[in-house]
């Protein structure tokens, strides 16, 4: 398949769901796709290296959450993507949206080639790319940030918890799932009443080509947190305040 029918493929899948690119943008899109493919031969990137498939698992899956996004507060914002792997979900955001971003990742050379695909991509200026823990984000830029992306990285609650002091008052975490328990969403919820952020809505999906069942799970920083936070580095994955 040529780049061309790439584009207008990616385009046909994102309408089906109300969201619209430019040309220029897919272009960008399918670009980013191609440096992830290219670098993963040097590197495990990931496991999806079939471009039709990097399409939908990726770039589509990615944007999902632009609806949800816009719907809380808008188009212009602060994001930091959680865990961002290849750049997923923060690089399509960043070429879709007129917001500036931060990208983390507890692997180095991810964080590397990360930081490379936003300088091809010619989106410095407004993304970057950092080797560091939520936690430690947290303690730097207290409080600074509209949005929180996680994609599939950790259990709710654990994301719940890295998100509240990341997040200024009113800003929403974005958590993308595959198919998430009903006890998991309710220790999510109950870990957010302590946190200072409360459940606000959850929208399914169904990816194209039969590719998979996403959930996007959104949350609003809405009252203060009873636990300090940030606690100390890994504390919410091995002792989670809601087991």
């Amino acid at each position: 398949m040529q780049k061309q029918s790439r584009t207008s493929q990616l385009q046909g899948y994102l309408e089906d769901y109300h969201i619209t690119v430019t040309d220029e943008m897919a272009h960008q899109l399918i670009r980013h796709l191609e440096l992830v493919i290219e670098k993963n031969k040097l590197m495990n990137l990931t496991r999806i290296t079939d471009p039709v498939d990097g399409i939908v698992r990726h770039i589509v899956d990615s944007l999902l959450c632009v609806p949800s996004i816009h719907q809380f507060v808008g188009s212009s914002y602060t994001f930091v993507d959680v865990g961002t792997g290849a750049g997923f979900p923060g690089i399509p955001i960043g070429i879709v949206d007129e917001c500036t971003g931060v990208l983390i990742d507890s692997v180095a050379k991810k964080v590397r080639a990360v930081n490379e695909f936003i300088g091809e991509l010619g989106l410095s200026t407004r993304l970057k790319a950092e080797h560091t823990r939520a936690e430690d984000l947290a303690r730097r830029d207290s409080g600074q940030y509209d949005v929180v992306l996680a994609r599939a990285v950790a259990d709710l609650g654990t994301l719940i918890e890295y998100a509240s002091p990341l997040l200024r008052t009113d800003g929403h975490l974005l958590v993308t799932k595959g198919r998430i328990s009903d006890n998991e969403v309710q220790r999510g919820i109950a870990t957010g009443k302590l946190v200072g952020v409360s459940y606000v809505q959850r929208k399914t999906y169904e990816l194209p080509l039969d590719a998979g069942h996403r959930e996007i799970l959104t949350f609003c920083h809405d009252h203060p947190s009873t636990i300090k936070l940030p606690r100390k580095n890994g504390m919410a994955k091995s002792r989670p305040l809601v087991p």
